[in-house]
């Protein structure tokens, strides 16, 4: 059983006329620029816990609650790239106050591309790991969408195509289908399942995360988040954002991941940014958090590499 790490407290920033939440550790560092760390759906800046304290050595390390999750607001929005995108380019101008690196898991990855790709100002570097979006080539059932690649694999099972076939899709459209699978994918009982399959290292699924995961889930709002899933547009391609970025860019993948077929992945992020830096893990779909000790290495490593060229 991996040992418990208690999360950093952290405070409210106003955005927008809403709070959003946000974690701030270490010291500002003249010569290094700070990470800013971005979770993915329906986790929080909780799920960096491991990494915050082993970055903040070395670095001044940001992790924020995107709007809609965590201990963040959860308004009633069409949740988007876009959204998100704004949100962490406007932290980064008003409360990191220079560019970042910004480091995201799965939508958080997708969100970070979104800022370096189209704020290029925001982005010192950019850390993707097992990032979501969808690229202009995929077909949609084998590349999920931006924001479901998450949960669309679980929410889906096997039972759910028997019953409902071809229709699954229309079906979780309707209001009171979105209602029922909502009660159904907050239990404890069924994200621990989830997790299970998508963690490597099963004892890094403690009941510590399992709450973590669950406890926003109950707030008010956490349904019209979402319910927003399944009727927001699809945001920018990958490829589109890849061809717009500039900034140097690392992946680390774990690639035991059962949602996304990380190999496969990363040949297309090569083909349009070719000059990347990548490593593959042994780990699921979170490797920052199975092996938070590796990932701060590697990703401080890099960041390190990166500063010759960081103008401050």
């Amino acid at each position: 059983m991996q040992a418990t790490t208690a999360p950093t407290p952290g405070k409210y920033w106003q955005w927008r006329g809403y709070n959003v939440y946000y974690v701030r550790a270490g010291e500002k560092q003249s010569q290094r620029p700070p990470l800013l760390l971005v979770h993915g759906f329906g986790a929080s800046t909780d799920h960096w816990r491991k990494n915050i304290t082993g970055l903040c050595q070395d670095f001044e390390v940001f992790a924020i609650d995107l709007l809609g999750f965590g201990r963040s607001a959860k308004p009633k929005l069409q949740y988007s790239g876009d959204l998100w995108r704004d949100q962490l380019h406007d932290f980064i101008s008003e409360v990191i106050g220079q560019k970042a690196v910004l480091a995201g898991n799965s939508l958080g990855g997708y969100a970070g591309l979104c800022v370096a790709a189209q704020r290029p100002d925001s982005a010192a570097g950019l850390v993707l790991l097992n990032s979501a979006g969808p690229f202009s080539d995929s077909q949609p059932t084998s590349e999920p969408e931006a924001l479901q690649s998450e949960i669309e694999a679980d929410i889906q099972p096997a039972t759910f195509q028997k019953l409902l076939g071809d229709g699954t899709k229309w079906i979780l459209q309707q209001p009171l289908a979105q209602f029922l699978l909502f009660q159904y994918v907050r239990q404890s009982w069924v994200i621990r399942q989830t997790l299970e399959k998508v963690y490597l290292d099963k004892s890094a699924i403690t009941d510590q995360l399992v709450e973590e995961i669950s406890r926003p889930a109950y707030d008010p709002g956490a349904l019209d988040v979402f319910v927003s899933v399944f009727s927001t547009p699809q945001g920018e391609k990958v490829d589109v954002l890849l061809k717009q970025l500039t900034c140097p860019l690392l992946m680390l993948w774990g690639e035991a991941d059962p949602w996304m077929n990380p190999r496969e992945r990363s040949q297309k992020f090569r083909q349009y940014y070719p000059e990347l830096t990548e490593h593959f893990l042994t780990a699921g779909h979170c490797p920052h958090d199975e092996l938070p000790d590796r990932v701060n290495q590697l990703l401080g490593d890099w960041v390190l590499s990166i500063t010759k060229s960081y103008k401050l």
